[in-house]
């Protein structure tokens, strides 16, 4: 096989923009990705190679034309494209590459955070936002976001309508526009965010701080002081949801059987109970994922003109990004 590079036009991503392998130069910053993040290499020397065969990959998410050698990162190492057929191969959406990153701290705040979120919060594409008649709650809510991520947020005056009323009534609104903080906590509650298929946000099982926060946070959204026992009632009609964070406080709960909204009572004095166990989740969002490679076609040169392959040697990390895709050539 020959040195694994890529052809003159195929694109790599760059940090700035894609780039054709032809026009990568010494000194270029290309995007790679580390333990299932996105980071930055810095390519230190260019080589060129002539080849008359290459091969056309496509996998579930894009395609790219590489020599037969180069090598893919897939769950068992890396493995030539050539023989990459019916495997699967690392890849992170090349579009957000350029977002802000945050350096999210959990805690207190991060855990209210996602309770309030999985309470009242509505989780976009690009935003993240809470919507609430209590002016303290939003400040609340917005302390909390900004202690947690880094993200400067203010509370916004609104009014929207009210079905009961029959009018519209005053509220307020905080609602960063970060996609990667939109990600993160779809990857904490499983991928999607309604509130009625949210997963439980294990991530919040940390450490005691940042589940005593979630509690808080998702009681200020769904939940309400008790008048005959120290404790909170926690509602939802997300049944697995609550049936889950039962498991976590040793409470008993018994959801309704008419599919309505249920309840569970959460005694101030729960944690006397030891059912709590710390966990280790992933705090920072995961920006890789495994996608299925679909085809892999030979291409071979027309004429008498063989392709020119680049390769790129790489400092800190040897791999790098095509068309989303994490590759390194063999130099």
């Amino acid at each position: 096989m020959g040195n694994g590079g890529l052809p003159s036009r195929q694109t790599v991503n760059a940090v700035g923009g894609r780039k054709r392998a032809k026009d990568v130069g010494v000194g270029d910053r290309l995007w790679t990705v580390v333990g299932r993040q996105t980071v930055c290499t810095v390519v230190t020397g260019v080589a060129t190679v002539k080849s008359r065969s290459l091969v056309d990959v496509t996998t579930d998410k894009a395609a790219f034309t590489a020599d037969a050698s180069l090598l893919l990162s897939s769950p068992d190492g890396w493995v030539h494209a050539a023989e990459a057929m019916d495997t699967v191969v690392e890849w992170t959406p090349a579009r957000k590459l350029c977002r802000e990153r945050l350096s999210l701290r959990p805690g207190y705040h991060f855990g209210y955070l996602i309770g309030a979120t999985c309470a009242d919060g509505t989780v976009g594409s690009t935003y993240v936002s809470l919507v609430v008649n209590d002016e303290a709650f939003a400040d609340k809510y917005a302390e909390a976001l900004e202690s947690a991520t880094g993200l400067v947020v203010r509370v916004q005056p609104v009014t929207r309508p009210s079905g009961y009323l029959g009018r519209d009534v005053p509220g307020f609104r905080v609602r960063p526009v970060c996609s990667y903080l939109a990600d993160a906590l779809r990857q904490y509650v499983g991928g999607d965010a309604h509130h009625l298929r949210q997963r439980f946000p294990r991530v919040v099982l940390r450490d005691i701080e940042t589940f005593e926060g979630f509690l808080d946070g998702y009681a200020e959204g769904d939940g309400t002081r008790l008048r005959s026992m120290r404790g909170r009632v926690l509602v939802s009609a997300n049944i697995p949801f609550l049936a889950e964070l039962a498991k976590i406080i040793g409470a008993r709960f018994t959801p309704r059987a008419d599919g309505r909204t249920s309840q569970l009572i959460v005694a101030d004095s729960w944690l006397r109970r030891g059912t709590f166990v710390p966990e280790l989740h992933p705090v920072d969002l995961v920006e890789a994922e495994w996608v299925q490679v679909r085809a892999v076609r030979p291409r071979l040169a027309g004429g008498t003109k063989p392709f020119t392959l680049y390769s790129f040697r790489l400092e800190p990390h040897l791999s790098f990004l095509s068309n989303g895709h994490l590759v390194r050539t063999g130099w």
